[in-house]
Formats: structure tokens, sequence, C-alpha cells
């Protein structure tokens, strides 16, 4: 079987729904097509004079560099590549003192970008293939957003209405909670002429999982996307921060093979500069953002489903952008993205995109995307080699997860198979849902969908028009949105990609709860926690459902309809239900345990106390070390700082007491030359 990966022109989808919805004279512009470049099928779908490559393990000493080589020192390779013209080698994948072993367990250090010129990539392609030193060669398709976008801004006069107008008894203080059915639903939102279009909580049912947890600061999500917006004041304080790197310091401080990666980084650019203010960006990051953990009950705009609590708790945000502006993104771009999340301490990978479904139509989309596992693995190896990276090595064995869970929408195109990768099996992927538990007229279903979530459905809502005159727009989901996208810094999207944050906010919920109580879960135990807790929906798939398809400039057409038979069982386990997810924690996973300290000759390890004890930031600890030669401790109001003295092995003992109940655990300190710090986050 040959090693060289399929070619397969797919498109980005699931950012939003792919009705083309336009706008009213009378009411603000909606953002232009976020496309932006020519039709998939008139640009080549991989990039020109560039291949990604695996090489055999044999070979690796040849290639130890971690910079841009001129020369691989593989005779076979070079023959190739000199026979071309010029030509240079470098890792996929920077260097990473501290996941380096890592990546070398799961040969990730094996993939080298090749870039050269005077030869047609296919054919050297074609002919690095033969190489019994290669093992794998990957095209770097282009990946792009192959939909028509479209966000509603909320006008800046109705966010301060709602301010002004904002219920104190409401669960979180936000003005625009009660706009937000996908958080909150009362049934009473979409009730016109007798004719209802939603159920009482038909949402994530979130409510009253706030009451036991509302996101934990340690928990750190990922979102693979647009750039968010940083300096949002509903999402400033929730975005992750590297504390190892120093802003504007131009230089890598942290060593892990990024400049400047305060809160990410943007693999479309290759800097440390989250954007989100190109004129053809759509505010979709920070849209998706907004869902998992804006800053709850802050008193101004939303609330989120893991966004804390008026400042405490809350997971972070950290912005990984694969796309900006008109500029599509790459499989090169993408695993790098699933890999620095990995390393750099997420947990969750939210991923509002995946290919074009295998079973879309043709007509529609021009092409089919992946059909199978196994197709994606043979067709796109580089970027299963990294989400399988991100799904093994994320998390630590000392912390509340071994592993991590990648969320994916499931995709836009009406078609009876979600999309891959969401679609692999060790994936989430998510089908969308309107406001009373019946399938949006877009979604996609059947195999390889995992769970469903409210993805909104204007389509269906087109007759409900909101005080600007937005059609359908209450129908949508509320977010966050950067100030050059809406002057509100507020509005609506629909779509899988929308559906995608709610399942990503629910397992980082989960997560901080399992933190909260000092158990461990596995990403397939988190899974099988979604799914085992899930609302079924098959009763809500009867009947018709009529909705008139929106179209920009024109407004709503004709009747349509959509017969919900064949949904039945086909939406995955059902709907998400985030309290049921996090009353189901206690009976699963496994405890805690303080964690073996690894420590460098000379050096020092800083360990968060609080972590292996329930609500251990109320209690006080005494640590006891057996040989204080070997290594010692200083308690920081409850920050453990261990310093390594001499090369050695010691036992120690950490206790607390609460009343006259005692918790000791013991664990053992380990010096050594070149030790690193082994924290779970």
């Amino acid at each position: 079987m040959t090693k060289l990966s399929k070619i397969v022109s797919l498109g980005l989808i699931a950012a939003c729904s792919f009705t083309l919805v336009g706008c009213l004279n009378d009411i603000e512009q909606s953002r232009p097509n976020n496309n932006g470049d020519l039709p998939l099928q008139q640009e080549c779908p991989y990039v020109e004079g560039e291949l990604i490559v695996k090489f055999s393990p044999a070979v690796e000493q040849m290639l130890a560099s971690r910079k841009v080589i001129s020369r691989s020192d593989i005779p076979s390779v070079d023959e190739v590549l000199e026979a071309v013209g010029g030509y240079e080698l470098e890792r996929v994948f920077p260097y990473d003192k501290r996941s380096e072993e890592a990546s070398r367990e799961r040969g990730l250090h094996l993939w080298y970008v090749v870039r050269f010129s005077g030869e047609s990539t296919e054919s050297v392609a074609a002919k690095l293939d033969k190489l019994g030193e290669v093992q794998k060669v990957d095209l770097n398709r282009r990946i792009k957003r192959a939909y028509n976008g479209k966000v509603t801004p909320l006008r800046a006069e109705a966010l301060s209405r709602a301010a002004a107008t904002r219920a104190g008894a409401a669960a979180m203080n936000d003005p625009l909670l009660g706009e937000q059915w996908n958080l909150i639903n009362n049934g009473n939102l979409f009730l016109k002429d007798g004719v209802v279009k939603s159920i009482k909580d038909a949402d994530v049912q979130v409510e009253e999982a706030w009451k036991l947890s509302t996101g934990h600061e340690d928990v750190i999500v990922a979102v693979l996307d647009e750039g968010v917006c940083v300096d949002h004041p509903d999402l400033k304080a929730n975005m992750w921060v590297n504390s190892d790197e120093v802003a504007g310091s131009h230089e890598d401080n942290d060593a892990n093979g990024y400049v400047d990666d305060i809160h990410g980084y943007n693999f479309v650019r290759d800097s440390g500069k989250i954007t989100w203010d190109n004129y053809l960006d759509s505010g979709h990051g920070s849209h998706v953002a907004g869902v998992i953990s804006a800053v709850n009950n802050n008193g101004i705009g939303v609330s989120s489903i893991a966004g804390g609590d008026n400042g405490k708790g809350g997971v972070k945000i950290m912005s990984c952008q694969i796309f900006s502006g008109q500029m599509g993104s790459s499989v090169l771009a993408v695993a790098r993205a699933m890999k620095y999340a990995a390393d750099n301490g997420a947990v969750v990978l939210q991923c509002s995109w995946g290919y074009v479904s295998g079973a879309a139509n043709e007509y529609d989309w021009g092409a089919q995307g992946f059909h199978s596992l196994e197709e994606w693995k043979m067709g796109s190896p580089l970027e299963f080699e990294a989400l399988d990276y991100f799904i093994h090595n994320a998390g630590s064995p000392n912390g509340p997860i071994n592993g991590g869970v990648a969320v994916f929408a499931g995709g836009n195109e009406s078609a009876p198979q979600a999309g891959y990768p969401g679609a692999a099996d060790f994936a989430v992927s998510v089908a969308a849902t309107a406001a009373d538990f019946t399938p949006a007229v877009y979604t996609n279903y059947g195999p390889g969908t995992t769970i469903s979530a409210p993805g909104g459905d204007q389509d269906y809502y087109w007759d409900y028009v909101d005080e600007a005159h937005n059609y359908g727009e209450v129908g949508c989901i509320l977010s966050t949105l950067p100030y050059n996208v809406s002057e509100s810094g507020y509005g609506w999207m629909e779509g899988t990609s929308m559906a995608c944050p709610h399942i990503s906010g629910v397992v980082a919920l989960a997560i901080s709860y399992a933190a909260e109580q000092c158990i461990q879960l596995t990403p397939d135990q988190i899974k099988e926690l979604l799914c085992s807790t899930a609302v079924d929906i098959d009763p809500y798939m009867v009947g018709k459902k009529e909705y008139r398809r929106y179209v920009a400039d024109i407004g709503p057409l004709q009747p349509m309809q959509m017969d919900l038979a064949p949904f039945k069982g086909q939406m995955g386990a059902g709907q998400v239900n985030a309290t049921r997810m996090l009353q189901a924690i206690a009976g699963v996973g496994t405890p805690i345990h303080f964690p073996n300290i690894y420590i460098e000759e000379g050096g020092s390890v800083a360990i968060k106390a609080s972590r292996y004890f329930v609500d251990g930031d109320k209690k006080s600890y005494k640590v006891t070390i057996a040989n204080e030669e070997v290594a010692t401790c200083r308690n920081n109001a409850g920050e453990l700082l261990f310093e390594g003295k001499k090369v050695g092995t010691t036992t120690a003992t950490i206790s607390v007491t609460s009343g006259s109940t005692t918790e000791q655990h013991s664990f053992t300190i380990t010096v050594r030359k070149g030790a690193g710090n082994n924290g779970w986050l």
C-alpha cells in the first residue's frame, strides 16, 4: 500500500449554517462572506512546493537538528531533493524539553516539513514515497472555510436596555442571560399565533449544575478557530496566560518552541500575536469562547457554561488561531495547534470545524469528505497522529483528567453522516438542535454523531423578529464578539459550530467539578458520562418540521418541510445534560493522590496543595520529609515549594486536619540531574 496520503479537496465547515442569510435595509449590516478566497475547485487543494514527511526511526540521528536544515544527510532523500533545486527541512513540531520524551514515544519527532522548488509537488511526493527511509508522505492540504458565514450583531442600545432591566433573582446577574435559551429555556421564548417552538428545559441544563461547580481556573480549553478577542471585558479574565513567557520580549522565554505565546499562538502567521480584527474575520473564535467561558455573574453581557462566578473560578481559554481574514489554514497549522494545546496544559480541544461529510450532496458542496476512519487516517496521517497525541498526552496522571477530550462540530450539510475528524470513535462529534429538541435544519446526523446540543435554527424561527427586525435571530445563539464585528461586543450565530462549544463547556465544567472533588477521570469516562446522562430526544422525531430558507437581501423564501423520522436514533446519545453529568461523576473515576515529586538538583518545584484535597483552599498543610538532606519544603500560603538539595530519593507525607479528622498522603521525592516539573497542568 502506498505511503502517500490521498489528495482530497476538502473545505472547512461548521462555522455557521450554510444558509445564505442577509439583512434588511433598516438593520445593522451582517458581516461579509468570510470565505474570501477562490472556490475550492478553482485552487490547488494543497500547498505547492511543500510536503510533510515522516522519516524512518533508522535515520532519526541524521535529523537531530532542532532548527531548519539545508539537507537531511540521508543520501537517498538528498539525491531526490537536490535534483529539484534548493530545498530545506524543518521539524513539524518544535523542540520542547518538557514534551520531547512524549513526542518521541509517539514518533512525532520524525515528522518534517520539506520545502523545495523546481518540480511539481506530486512528482516529488511520488519519488519520496518510494524510499525505504520514508514512512509516510502527507500533502500539506489547504483547509478553508467553505461556507457563507453570517453573524448578526446585537445593537449597543439593546445591550444598554438589557443591563437596565436585568432581574436580580436570575441564576447569574449577566443582563443577556434572559436571551440565552441555550442555557436556560423556560419554554416561553417562541410562542406565536398559538404555535409553540420551544420546550422547557430544551437547553444544556446548566442552572442546577452551577450549584455544583461554575468552573475551575486550572482547567484549560484550547479554541482552534479564528483568534479570540483576548481584551473583551467578558472574556479577558478567563483567558489563559502563559506565566512562563514574558510579554513583548520577542523571545521564547519558556523554551517551548513558540515566541511570545502569552494567550496561545497564531498558527496562521506563525506569531504569538493573536488577531481578531481583520475585516473578513467574523468573530467566530470569540463567539465560541464566550459560550464556554464568558465571565459569569459580573453584571455585564452574557453568561457561559463554565465561566466561574464573578471572577472566581472560570475555565481558561487558550486561543490556538488557525484562521485569519482571507488566509486559509493547512494541515500543518492544525497539527501544530493540537500538539501545542496538549503540551501547554489544555485538556479540552474545541474544534468548531471539520471536513465536509462523506455523505454530503456533491452538487451543493463540490466534493465529499472522508467516508471512514481508515480513509481519514490514510488521507491525513499527520493530523491523525497529532490528534491521537492530544487525546493520550494532555492532562496528567496527577490531575482530574489523564488525557484530553477533543470536541468537533458535526457539520452543516444536512448529511446523514458526521464529518471527520469528529466522526472518529475517539473524538466527540456534535449535532445541533433548536429550542424544542428538534434537529436544526442544517445539521449533520447519523453515523459518527456522538451527542446533540443547542446550535440555533434561524430558518425555523424565521417569523420571530427581535426589536431590530432581525428575522429568526432570537432562535440563534447569543455570545461574545469583537467590537470590530459588533458595536455592543455581542451577537448571534448558528451552526453545529455553535452546538460544539456547548459540549466543550459542559466537559470543562465536569472536569472542573472532578478537580474540586479530587477525582480523576479518563477521556473515555468523560465520553461515557456525556452519553449516559444525555436527554432522550427521540420522542421529538415525529411529523414534519416547517421552516423557510432565509436568503441574503431577499428574506424568507417559500415554506419548506423536513421529515423528522429519519433523525430518530441518529442524533447521537441525545441532548447534553450538564446537571446529570456532574451528579454522575461521584460514582466514576478514582481519587487523586498527592503526586511523587521529581526535582532537578539545585532546582525547585512549586505544587498547589489545594489540588489534591477537597476544599483544599480552605485548609492548612503539614509536610514532613524523611531526609531533608535530599530535599526541603517551604509552605507559602498553600503553595508548596520543594527544593532539591542533592541527588537521591526520600519519602515524605502531607497531612491535613479538619476537626477531628486527619487526611494524610504519602509520596516520594526524587532529586536527579535534568528532572522537570511534573505538575498536572
